[in-house]
């Protein structure tokens, strides 16, 4: 069971930094185009900026959560670090329980206005709700907190070869 469930949450890892990488690279392509049209066709587009900004949006939460996963956010371990190894597990616990606490907080709060914003329209972009826009915020929730509950589960995942592609993984990680 435990293998199943770590390649159900490399997959959703997988899917966060495709979606992620994704966003980065429409955004890479969108901006340009917007200046182009500005300044070199005359005609302004309205639509590049809002794009870019929900994809920003996106990015963010969305590579957050794959962030959380590969150990790479500096606020998850920079104060457990420090501490003498007798408190570092109880503190490990701590940060990963208020992750969950700020993960829930998100995942409400941001339903919440996903919800009471679906009635409102963009000027720039009248055919996509607000609520759509405000998405990111809830589903980031979500995934950070199924990593979250992955790492209280089965324990951190930073090292696994599937976060550490990249990198030379060690012979005895792979395998787990």
């Amino acid at each position: 069971m435990k293998i199943k469930a770590l390649r159900v949450f490399d997959a959703l890892y997988l899917a966060c930094i495709w979606v992620a990488g994704g966003a980065i690279f429409l955004m890479s392509v969108i901006i340009p185009w917007g200046v182009f049209a500005r300044y070199v066709l005359g005609t302004g587009s309205q639509w590049p900026e809002p794009i870019a900004i929900l994809l920003m949006v996106v990015f963010t939460f969305v590579g957050a959560a794959a962030s959380y996963r590969a150990g790479a956010h500096i606020a998850v371990t920079m104060l457990t670090d420090r501490l003498p190894p007798y408190l570092r597990r109880p503190g490990i616990w701590l940060v990963d329980a208020l992750m969950g606490v700020v993960c829930l907080f998100m995942l409400v709060w941001g339903g919440k206005l996903c919800l009471e914003t679906m009635n409102q329209g963009l000027a720039e972009l009248p055919w996509l709700p607000v609520g759509w826009t405000y998405l990111p915020v809830p589903l980031g929730g979500l995934l950070t907190l199924f990593f979250v509950l992955e790492k209280m589960w089965l324990g951190s995942q930073q090292d696994r070869a599937v976060v550490r592609f990249d990198h030379e993984v060690d012979a005895s990680t792979q395998g787990s």
